[in-house]
């Protein structure tokens, strides 16, 4: 299957958007890292910055969890390491808040 050819203004546009979900994201670690919002806050959103972000990327975020600990975490509560926050169970979602409500 080949990819669609896109006009100038459409490149423009997905570069911009790609741009601005990378700002928000950027934004959304730093505030989890500062203690502004809580683990359960993400999860707990369906917004599209948080639910395509990568599970072991947000968790990386969090104070005291490097990429060796976050790994860990994920394979005690069963959490493929390519797993973004949409694809999440219920029971998954529960245990990484469980884990970190500490």
């Amino acid at each position: 299957m080949s990819l669609p050819t896109l006009s100038i203004d459409e490149k423009k546009e997905a570069l911009q958007k790609a741009q601005a979900m990378r700002k928000k994201r950027s934004e959304l670690r730093n505030a989890l890292k500062k203690g502004e919002v809580t683990l359960s806050d993400i999860l707990a959103s369906e917004d599209e910055v948080t639910s395509r972000m990568r599970v072991s990327y947000l968790l990386r975020s969090l104070p005291r969890v490097g990429k060796i600990k976050a790994q860990k975490i994920m394979e005690e509560i069963g959490i493929d390491e390519a797993r973004r926050i949409q694809g999440l169970g219920k029971r998954q979602r529960e245990a990484l808040i469980a884990r970190f409500s500490r």
